[in-house]
C-alpha cells in the first residue's frame, strides 16, 4: 500500500524526535586505539555531565574499561589532544592516560586503582599534558605549562615521565627534551628508538599555515641530538609525520607545498616524494594534537583518509598506487591500527558515529558501537551543492530539506530554511546523520550547512580565501546560498535564518548587520563578537593571535578589527534571535556576549540570553544541549509563522 502523506504548514510538523533525545544520544565517540586485541575509545556522555570514558569493546559489547569516576581528556590548546595510549600490544600493561579534573597523567593496570605519573600543578601554575609515545620504561608526551589564570602565558615542551611513578612526588623525574616552538605535538618515536619526529609551529602562525617537521636523534642516555628540520616552514603545513612502520627508515609527511595536504614520503637520505599527488586532502587542520589521518603498516602501505568535502578510507601503496575499501560510510574520524585492522570512527548520510573494526585485506567492517540515535526514519537525506558566488568562486554546501514520513507541505508554500555557519572558521562540517539538524528537518524546516571560502577540505586556495577577509566572505557566501535556494524555488525568501557557534555565531551575527533583510531570525551560540577584545584581551594562547591572518596585522590594522566585529553593526541589527553562552567559556568569554548586548538593551530587536553556568567552550551536558534547542525552535517557530 502506498503511504499517504498529509500537507501541513511547514515548520509546524509534530516530530517524535525530542530535543531530549538529540541530547542523550550525542554520545560523542573519539580517539580510538588498541590494547591487547581489544578496541578501546573514549565517549563523552552528556547525560553524565560531558564526562569522558574510556570505552573498551569486549565480548558481550561496549564497557567502561577504568573503574567509575575517571574522566579521559585533555585541556592542552584548550581544545584538547589524544588523552591515552596502550603501553603496549599486551592488555597486561594497560594504559596511560589525562584524567580531566587535574590533568595529571595516571597508568592503569587491570586489577589495579590508576596511579599518578605527573606531578601536580605547580605553584600560580598548571600542567596539561597529550599524545603519549612509550619508550623503555619512560612515556614520552606533549607537557604545557599554563602560568596565568588568563590562559595566555604558556609554555609548550616535550617530556619523559617514568612509568614507575616517582615524578608524582618528585617534579624534578620528569625529564624535558625539547622546546623551541610556541606550539608543539607530541612525539613520534622512530621504530628501534633511534630518531624522534614531531611538529612545531610558533605564533602569529597558526598549523594550517606553516609548521616545522623536525627531527632529532636520540642519545643512548634518553636526551636529544640537536633537532633538524626537514619539511614545513612558512607557507607550508605539514599537519601529521608519522615514521614508516616497515624499518626502511622513511618518515611520512602529510603536507601540502603543493597546494593540497598530501602524502609525501621523506626517506633516511632525506630525499622527498609525493606518493599520491592529487587535488584531495589526505589530512584536516590541527584544532587537537595528536589528529592522524595516515597510518603506516608493517607490509610498507598506508592506510588513509582521503578526499574533499567527504572522506574515504584507503590503502595507498609505496608505488603511489591508492585502493579504496568499500564502505557505506562517508567520513571517518581518529583512525587506529595495530598493525593488522584498523579501528575508526565512520559516518555517513544514513549513519550516526559508529565505532567500527576493518580488515584492510577483504576481511570486511564490523560495527562495534552502533550510534544510538532515536528515531533515524525521521532523517532526511542530505545532498552536497556547489554554488556560484559573485565574483565566480565555488561555494559548496550541504543541503538537508525538510522531511516527514507522514507529512509534505501544502502546494505552493515553500519552506523556511534555517543556514548554518561552521565554527573554526578553518574548519568543515561533515555530510553525516546528525540529530541536531534532524530536530529541524523533521519538522518541517530545511537546513542548508555552508562551507564558505576559508573552509578545510578544498585545499590552500579555499582556506586562503578568508585570509583578512574573516566577516567579509564569510557573511557574503552565506548570502549567495540563501538566495541561491529561495531563488531556485526551494525555500521562502521570507523565512530564512542563520545559526551558527563559535566562529559560526561571529559569521551569524555579523549577517544580521551586513544583510538586515535577508535573515528574519538567528540562533547564535557561544560567538567570537570583538574582533579587538578577543585580540588583546579575550582568548586563550592558540588563537590569540589567530586574527592576524583572518583580519590582518595588529595593531596596524586596528581599524578593520573594530569595522569587521559584529558588536559594532548592533545598530543595524533587526532580526529577533537568542543568543547562548557558557559561563566559563575561556575561547569565546561571555563578556563579548554581554557588550553586544548592552548596545542593544534600548534597541526594539526581540532577543533572549541564555547562559549556563557550567559549560565551557562548546555544550557537553544534556540539559544545556536541551534547553538550547527548545530556545531556537521556539524562536523560528514565533518568527516563521506558516506563510497565508
Amino acid at each position: 500500500m502506498q503511504h499517504v502523506t498529509e500537507p501541513l504548514p511547514y515548520g509546524t510538523w509534530t516530530s517524535p524526535l525530542e530535543a531530549a533525545q538529540v541530547a542523550q544520544g550525542e554520545a560523542l565517540l573519539e580517539w580510538t586505539g588498541f590494547v591487547g586485541e581489544e578496541v578501546w575509545w573514549t565517549e563523552a556522555r552528556p547525560q553524565e555531565g560531558g564526562r569522558s570514558v574510556l570505552t573498551r569493546r569486549t565480548a558481550d559489547g561496549p564497557a567502561p574499561a577504568l573503574p567509575p569516576g575517571w574522566d579521559v581528556r585533555s585541556r592542552v590548546i584548550e581544545y584538547g589532544g589524544r588523552p591515552w595510549l596502550a603501553l603496549s600490544g599486551r592488555a597486561e600493561d594497560g594504559v596511560v592516560f589525562t584524567h580531566w579534573d587535574d590533568q595529571r597523567v595516571y597508568r592503569w593496570r587491570p586489577g589495579a586503582d590508576p596511579v599518578p605519573l605527573s606531578p601536580a600543578g605547580a605553584w600560580a601554575a598548571e600542567l596539561r599534558y597529550a599524545d603519549f609515545a612509550v619508550r623503555g620504561a619512560e612515556v614520552w608526551c606533549l607537557r604545557e605549562t599554563v602560568a596565568d589564570a588568563a590562559g595566555t602565558s604558556v609554555v609548550r615542551h616535550l617530556v619523559a615521565l617514568p612509568l614507575d611513578g616517582r615524578a608524582a612526588d618528585d617534579p624534578a623525574a620528569v625529564r624535558v627534551l625539547t622546546g623551541g616552538h610556541d606550539f608543539l605535538s607530541g612525539p613520534r618515536i622512530e621504530p628501534g628508538g633511534r630518531r624522534v619526529a614531531w611538529l612545531g609551529w610558533n605564533h602569529p602562525a597558526m598549523p594550517w599555515d606553516g609548521t616545522d617537521l623536525m627531527v632529532a636523534g636520540i642519545e643512548p642516555d634518553g636526551t636529544l641530538a640537536a633537532p633538524v628540520r626537514v619539511a614545513g616552514g612558512d607557507g607550508e603545513s605539514v599537519t601529521q609525520a608519522d615514521w614508516a612502520a616497515d624499518g626502511s627508515g622513511a618518515l611520512y609527511a602529510v603536507t601540502d607545498p603543493d597546494g593540497w595536504w598530501n602524502v609525501h614520503r621523506i626517506g633516511p637520505d632525506g630525499g622527498r616524494r609525493n606518493l599520491c599527488a592529487r587535488p584531495e586532502e589526505f589530512g584536516e587542520a590541527l584544532w587537537r594534537i595528536g589528529l592522524r589521518w595516515c597510518l603506516p603498516l608493517p607490509d610498507g602501505r598506508l592506510a588513509v583518509v582521503h578526499g574533499t568535502s567527504g572522506r574515504k578510507l584507503g590503502l595507498l601503496a609505496p608505488d603511489g598506487r591508492l585502493e579504496d575499501l568499500e564502505s557505506p560510510y562517508t567520513e571517518w574520524f581518529f583512525p587506529a591500527t595495530d598493525g593488522r585492522r584498523i579501528a575508526a570512527v565512520a559516518a555517513g548520510p544514513r549513519q550516526g558515529r559508529t565505532v567500527v573494526l576493518v580488515d584492510p585485506d577483504g576481511g570486511g567492517t564490523e560495527v562495534l558501537r552502533a550510534p544510538s540515535a532515536a528515531h533515524p526514519e525521521y532523517a532526511t537525506t542530505p545532498y552536497r551543492r556547489t554554488f556560484t558566488g559573485p565574483d565566480g568562486e565555488p561555494v559548496h554546501a550541504h543541503v538537508y530539506p525538510p522531511y516527514h514520513p507522514e507529512h509534505t507541505g501544502p502546494e505552493g508554500e515553500l519552506p523556511p530554511y534555517l543556514v548554518f555557519a561552521h565554527g573554526g572558521p578553518t574548519s568543515r562540517s561533515h555530510l553525516v546523520l546528525n540529530q541536531e539538524i534532524s530536530y529541524f528537518t523533521s519538522r518541517g524546516f530545511g537546513v542548508v550547512d555552508v562551507q564558505y571560502g576559508g573552509s578545510t577540505g578544498f585545499g590552500r586556495a579555499y582556506r586562503e580565501r578568508l585570509r583578512e577577509s574573516w566577516g567579509v566572505v564569510d557573511v557574503r557566501d552565506c548570502a549567495t546560498v540563501a538566495r541561491a535556494l529561495a531563488a531556485e524555488g526551494l525555500a521562502d525568501p521570507e523565512r530564512l535564518a542563520i545559526r551558527g557557534g563559535s566562529a559560526g555565531g561571529w559569521t551569524a551575527t555579523a549577517s544580521l548587520a551586513a544583510e538586515p533583510g535577508l535573515y528574519r531570525a538567528a540562533g547564535i551560540y557561544y560567538p567570537v563578537l570583538d574582533a579587538e577584545q578577543w585580540r588583546t584581551r579575550g582568548t586563550h594562547d592558540f588563537e590569540s593571535r589567530y586574527l592576524e591572518s583572518l583580519i590582518g596585522a595588529w595593531p596596524q590594522q586596528r581599524a578593520r578589527y573594530a569595522e569587521r566585529s559584529p558588536v559594532e553593526g548592533a545598530g543595524r541589527i533587526r532580526a529577533p534571535f537568542v543568543l547562548l553562552q557558557g559561563l566559563r567559556d575561556t575561547v569565546c568569554p561571555p563578556a563579548q556576549a554581554e557588550r553586544l548586548l548592552a548596545l542593544l538593551a534600548d534597541s526594539a530587536v526581540p532577543h533572549s540570553y541564555l547562559t549556563f553556568e557550567t559549560e565551557g567552550h562548546g555544550f557537553r551536558l544534556a540539559d544545556t544541549v536541551v534547553r538550547s534547542l527548545e530556545a531556537e525552535l521556539a524562536l523560528y517557530a514565533s518568527v516563521f509563522r506558516p506563510s497565508p
